[in-house]
């Protein structure tokens, strides 16, 4: 089964748990006179709608790439996951604004055994619904599913306070229904907020997973010749289509037809191990057999790293002809001033080296 056939059908199973799950609570919310437990029937109903629109996003994100789209439609999953984001934002607002209604005027609960029955089996619905979503969402790295799963289980637990409040009622006649209403409420917005926040920084272009940037680089580092991978950039098109680019280091003895072939060979090793598409491979060339750029390089490596802030250096050479020291150097996002940074240590290099030229790039700190 493909990966859109899954998404669907999980998404199925959850419309249909969640809205018998909506449609028992609000009835029993209704008669008992429970503001809890009709909070968290509205909050079931969020939850079938959000698998609407999580099967919506699915469906569009999977129509094959076009002229005007040429990389795909895989970002519609997430402005889907934004509009489901959005409506658990509305409804726990909502449910909150309802709570503090009951709070400044309270009504009796009446329970009934069945009530409590219900909300019981509603509990172990959800922790099996949780957990069966969040398994395929992993399993398909569909953000929409994971965060559905995780919102089943902790509805889960939301249920599981409910039943409890129920209980302390009954034994003790103290009413915690529209606190209970008011905090499911807060954990609703929370929850929401959360889901907002990961979703426009999957929109912005985040930083790439640190396992997968290891990966990426191991795999490329894997081929003789190449000493080190830097500058990894990946693009998400959608949990199906990443793109990436990265600088690599060779020898400067490497004619065009070696690194060409050595180019290729990389694209297909990576897309192999990662799943990602390498469209774009620069080069640094390092020294061979010149003992003074490797005495140099050593030297000025540790000089430069010494400095606060400064996290690496890479694509060092040096050419002997014009006496040109090249190299990147990337400070730390943290420094207040990279610029302020980036001037001390060239400041530096020039006094301690005055016999050779600098071209030194300040450099961003993209993947780990």
């Amino acid at each position: 089964m493909n990966r859109e056939k899954q998404i669907v059908r999980t998404s199925i199973v959850g419309i249909i748990a969640n809205a018998f799950l909506a449609a028992f609570k609000a009835f029993i919310g209704l008669v008992s006179h429970s503001i809890a437990i009709t909070m968290d029937a509205v909050n079931n109903l969020s939850d079938a709608l959000s698998s609407i629109i999580t099967i919506i996003g699915a469906k569009l994100a999977a129509k094959a790439p076009d002229k005007k789209h040429p990389l795909g439609h895989g970002r519609i999953e997430y402005l889907s996951a934004m509009v489901i984001a959005v409506i658990i934002l509305y409804a726990g607002v909502t449910s909150l604004i309802e709570s503090v209604k009951k709070i400044i005027h309270p009504e009796v609960p009446e329970y009934k055994t069945v009530s409590l029955i219900i909300i019981a089996v509603a509990v172990a619905v959800k922790i099996v619904l949780g957990t069966y979503v969040k398994k395929v969402g992993n399993m398909v790295s569909s953000d929409a599913l994971v965060a559905s799963g995780t919102d089943a289980l902790f509805d889960s637990v939301i249920s599981a306070a409910t039943l409890v409040a129920a209980i302390i009622y009954i034994a003790s006649g103290l009413s915690l229904e529209s606190w209970l209403g008011a905090i499911i409420s807060i954990i609703i917005i929370k929850s929401g907020f959360e889901m907002l926040r990961d979703t426009i920084s999957d929109i912005l272009g985040k930083r790439i997973d640190p396992e997968l940037s290891k990966a990426i680089k191991a795999s490329i580092n894997s081929f003789e010749g190449i000493r080190g991978t830097y500058d990894l950039v990946v693009h998400s098109y959608g949990p199906e289509m990443m793109i990436g680019s990265a600088h690599i280091e060779v020898p400067d003895t490497m004619d065009i037809k070696e690194l060409d072939m050595l180019e290729r060979r990389i694209t297909e090793k990576v897309y192999a191990d990662t799943g990602v598409t390498i469209v774009g491979l620069s080069v640094y060339s390092y020294n061979t057999q010149n003992e003074e750029a490797d005495k140099l390089l050593s030297e000025i490596r540790k000089k430069v790293l010494g400095y606060d802030h400064v996290i690496q250096l890479h694509g060092f050479y040096l050419e002997e002809k014009t006496k040109t020291i090249r190299f990147d150097m990337i400070v730390d996002f943290e420094a207040n001033d990279r610029i302020g940074v980036y001037n001390k240590v060239m400041e530096d290099l020039k006094e301690t080296y005055p016999e050779y030229k600098f071209s030194v790039i300040l450099d961003q700190d993209i993947s780990d």
